[in-house]
């Protein structure tokens, strides 16, 4: 049966933050934070001499009890190195044994990328409920975008949510990373364009300069503005604005929750279309009301500490 995004889980992903899989320090400070969300990163924080102490670093944090330690909620994901490439394999094997939320494919650049994992997830039984996400980074899989994306409309698809890797696509391209990002905008909207298609969240890359928080909400608020369902961060302090900006304002929770009651009146239970406030509503708004009153939802739970 094809997937679609209104059968997916409502998961708040507002603040996505990266933690080198060898950094002892940053692992254990992770249950007093407060994003949405973390990256274990095996691949790019990493050195190529310290793969294997990556991989026994990640082992060991899901193994003694420091992972059940986390708050309810935070989602948990593990960035492997490519399969190409010498670390790859082991650090798949790592990763389905840790049994994290979702395992971040790098430099993915057709749908064969995300299918070569889901084949080899399949190999070890992993569970239907082990998701993958896609990191877009490099020009190729910018102009693939749309196809790679199709593949979470595939029976038994496991692809999940989309990052956008700015600064290999700044480094590949040679674009000036410029206050805005005016070179760099129409690319990130291509990729929000293609996750929206088929579904399926979308990450807005890291903010380097993370003593800057004037700047780094500026970004945000861009970002959210662009569609992206949260931001990437690099260092706790960016946590804060990355969850105002991207969570649920009280005026938008209102509306939904207006729609949702407009709908729920006995005599617009089998209408496709009613007025609301002078202005048209589809039933498709429903769908998206009730989605951002169940995300609003998880967050308050979130931020509760429940």
């Amino acid at each position: 049966m094809t997937q679609t995004s209104s059968s997916r889980p409502v998961r708040p992903r507002r603040s996505v933050l990266y933690l080198p899989a060898t950094n002892a320090r940053a692992l254990d400070k992770l249950p007093g934070l407060g994003c949405d969300s973390v990256i274990f990163d095996l691949e790019d924080s990493v050195a190529p001499g310290n793969k294997e102490e990556a991989r026994e670093s990640l082992r060991g944090f899901f193994k003694d009890g420091r992972a059940k330690a986390l708050p309810a909620g935070m989602e948990t994901i593990v960035r492997i190195n490519t399969l190409s490439s010498p670390w790859g394999g082991e650090d798949l094997l790592a990763a389905r044994g840790c049994k994290p939320d979702a395992i971040l494919i790098p430099k993915v650049e057709t749908p064969e990328d995300i299918v070569a994992v889901e084949d080899a997830l399949a190999q070890t039984d992993a569970p239907a409920t082990l998701r993958l996400w896609a990191m877009i980074e490099t020009p190729r899989g910018v102009m693939n975008a749309g196809q790679i994306a199709r593949t979470a409309r595939t029976d038994g698809a496991r692809l999940d949510c989309f990052i956008t890797g700015t600064n290999d696509l700044i480094k590949e391209t040679g674009v000036a990373p410029l206050p805005g990002r005016p070179w760099l905008s129409p690319w990130l909207m291509q990729i929000v364009l293609a996750a929206r298609a088929y579904g399926i969240d979308v990450l807005d890359g890291v903010f380097n300069d993370f003593r800057n928080q004037e700047s780094l909400a500026q970004e945000c608020r861009d970002g959210q503005a662009m569609g992206f369902d949260g931001k990437t961060l690099i260092h706790p302090s960016q946590i804060a604005p990355a969850n105002a900006a991207f969570g649920i304002a009280s005026e938008q929770l209102a509306e939904a929750k207006a729609i949702a009651a407009a709908f729920a009146l006995p005599e617009n239970q089998a209408r496709g279309v009613i007025s609301l406030d002078g202005r048209m509503v589809e039933r498709l708004h429903l769908d998206i009301a009730e989605r951002v009153i169940e995300k609003a939802a998880l967050i308050a739970a979130r931020e509760q500490g429940a």
